[in-house]
C-alpha cells in the first residue's frame, strides 16, 4: 500500500503521540511476554524500559532512517534460561543475562565490520528474493498458532495450555472478532486519523466489549462472562494508596547483577558464551529477512542506506542496552513492521516517540496495569492482522521470482515446507528455530542449484 507518511515525514504533534501509542500497543504483548516466560523476578516494566532504550540506540546507529521498534527477543529465551540453570543465585543469573547479551552483541559487531569491509553484494547473492521472500512469509505463518491461541486465551484448556475445542468460550471469540473487524474496517474504509490508528480503535472496541461481558458476569454471578482481569489494578492498592500506586521504578537488571560479581567464575562465563553466541548467528539471518521486508514496504533498501553494517550495530548494541536494563536481548519486531505496513505510517519520528513513551510508562504504575489488563483474546484479534501482513509481505516478494525456473521454484518450495512444517533442531544447548533451519536449507538449495546452472 502507498505510505501515508514516509520515513522522514513529520506528522502533527497530536498525531505523533497517538501513532506512537499504537506502535506501543502493537509491540507490547510480545515485549512483556518474554520476562513473564523466563521468570526469576524479571518484570514487564523493566523489559519495556530496556526495549525503549534499545530502540533509541538502534535509531542513533541507523541515522533515524529505519522505522522499526526493537522488543524482547523470543530467540534468546533458551539462552536466558541457561543463565539461571544449575541453581545459580538470582544475582549471578542477572549478571549472566547482561554478559550473554554482550556476547551476542559482539557477534553483530564482528559481522558489521565484515559487511563494512566486504559490502552487501555477497548477502544479496546468498539471499536473493527466492530465499528472503518465503523466509519472511514463514515468519508470519509461524506466528499464526500464537495468534489463534490468543484468540481463545479465555476458556477451557488442557494441562499443556492448549485450547479445548469442545468447550471453547464464545465470549473470547466475540471479543477477538470485534477487535479484528474493527481493525480491518478502519484500515480499509477509515478516513484520515481512523485509517492511521486502526489498532488503537480495534483494541479499544475489544476492551469495551470485554468490559461489558465482565460487568454482566459480575451482576449475574456468571464466571464464564468475566473475561477482564482486574488483578493488575487491584495490585496497585493492595497495600493502600501510596506513591507506588502511581509511580514505581522498574527492577533494572544491572542493579541486581552488581551483587553477582563476587560469584563470577570462568566456567559460568563459558556456559553463557555457549548459550548466547550461536543463537546470535541464527538471529542475524532473521535480521536480514526483517530488514529486507521493511525495505520493500518503505521502498528504500536499508541494506544500502543507512547500510547493513549500521542496522547490525544498532541491533546488536541496542540488544545489549535492552538486556542491561531489562534483562531481555532485543530484536527488530515483526509486529512493528506489520504496523508500518498496515497503517502506511513509516515516519521514524513515531518510532522514536514510541521508544521514549515505553521508557516513561515503565515508571507509571496505572498505565502498566492498563496494558497488563488487556485480554489476550483482544490482542489475538490484532495479531491476526499483524502476522498476516508479515506473511503476505513475503508472498509479495515471491511474486517477483520467476517460478518457471526450477532452481528458484525448488528453493522457494523447500523453505516454505521446512518452515511451515516446523523443522527445528537442537545442537547441545543451542536451539535452531524452524525459521532459521528453513532459511539455511534454502540458502544451501539455492547455492547448489545456482552452481549447477552455472
Amino acid at each position: 500500500m502507498k505510505l501515508v507518511y514516509g520515513v522522514n515525514d513529520k506528522p502533527k504533534v497530536g498525531e505523533i503521540i497517538v501513532l506512537a501509542i499504537q506502535q506501543l500497543l502493537a509491540i507490547m504483548a510480545a515485549t512483556i511476554a518474554v520476562p513473564a516466560i523466563v521468570g526469576n523476578g524479571m518484570t514487564a516494566s523493566a523489559a519495556l524500559f530496556g526495549a525503549g532504550v534499545g530502540t533509541l540506540v538502534y535509531q542513533l546507529f541507523t541515522k533515524f532512517k529505519s522505522p522499526v521498534f526493537l522488543g524482547s527477543s523470543f530467540a534468546f529465551i533458551g539462552s536466558m534460561f541457561a543463565a539461571f540453570a544449575g541453581g545459580v543465585s538470582m544475582s549471578l543469573g542477572y549478571l549472566g543475562l547482561i554478559l550473554g547479551a554482550a556476547f551476542a552483541g559482539l557477534v553483530y559487531v564482528i559481522i558489521a565490520i565484515i559487511v563494512k569491509l566486504a559490502g552487501v553484494n555477497w548477502i544479496n547473492k546468498l539471499m536473493p528474493a527466492a530465499v528472503i521472500g518465503p523466509t519472511v512469509a514463514i515468519i508470519g505463518l509461524s506466528l499464526a498458532g500464537a495468534a489463534i491461541k490468543d484468540v481463545f486465551s479465555y476458556g477451557p484448556q488442557d494441562a499443556d495450555g492448549n485450547f479445548i475445542m469442545s468447550g471453547f468460550s464464545w465470549v473470547s471469540l466475540i471479543c477477538a472478532l470485534v477487535t479484528l473487524f474493527v481493525v480491518v474496517l478502519c484500515s480499509t474504509y477509515g478516513k484520515k486519523m481512523a485509517k492511521l490508528i486502526p489498532f488503537i480503535i480495534g483494541i479499544g472496541a475489544g476492551y469495551i466489549v470485554a468490559l461489558i461481558f465482565t460487568l454482566v458476569g459480575q451482576a449475574t454471578d456468571n464466571a464464564n462472562l468475566m473475561i477482564l482481569d482486574f488483578a493488575p489494578f487491584k495490585a496497585l492498592v493492595a497495600d493502600g494508596v501510596n506513591i507506588n500506586t502511581f509511580l514505581a521504578m522498574p527492577q533494572f537488571t544491572f542493579l541486581e547483577a552488581l551483587n553477582g560479581v563476587k560469584e563470577f567464575n570462568p566456567t559460568y562465563i563459558a556456559t553463557i558464551a555457549v548459550a548466547y553466541i550461536p543463537v546470535a548467528f541464527v538471529v542475524f539471518a532473521e535480521h536480514i529477512a526483517d530488514h529486507k521486508n521493511l525495505s520493500s514496504i518503505i521502498e528504500s533498501d536499508l541494506l544500502e542506506q543507512p547500510g547493513l553494517h549500521r542496522t547490525l550495530l544498532g541491533d546488536g548494541i541496542g540488544s545489549f542496552a535492552g538486556a542491561f536494563f531489562g534483562g531481555c536481548p532485543n530484536t527488530t519486531y515483526g509486529e512493528s513492521v506489520g504496523c508500518v505496513a498496515i497503517t502506511g505510517n513509516a515516519s521514524v519520528i513515531t518510532i522514536t516517540v514510541t521508544a521514549i513513551m515505553a521508557i516513561v510508562i515503565s515508571f507509571i504504575s496505572p498505565f502498566v496495569a492498563l496494558l497488563d489488563s488487556i485480554p489476550g483474546c483482544v490482542m489475538g484479534g490484532v495479531c491476526i492482522t499483524l502476522y498476516g501482513f508479515i506473511a503476505v509481505s513475503g508472498l509479495k516478494m515471491i511474486q517477483k521470482v520467476d517460478l518457471e525456473d526450477n532452481a528458484k521454484l525448488f528453493t522457494v518450495s523447500v523453505i516454505l515446507i521446512a518452515g511451515i512444517g516446523g523443522m527445528a533442531m537442537a545442537i547441545g544447548p543451542v536451539k535452531i528455530t524452524s525459521i532459521a533451519c528453513a532459511l539455511i536449507l534454502g540458502i544451501i538449495t539455492n547455492l547448489i542449484l545456482s552452481k549447477k546452472k552455472d
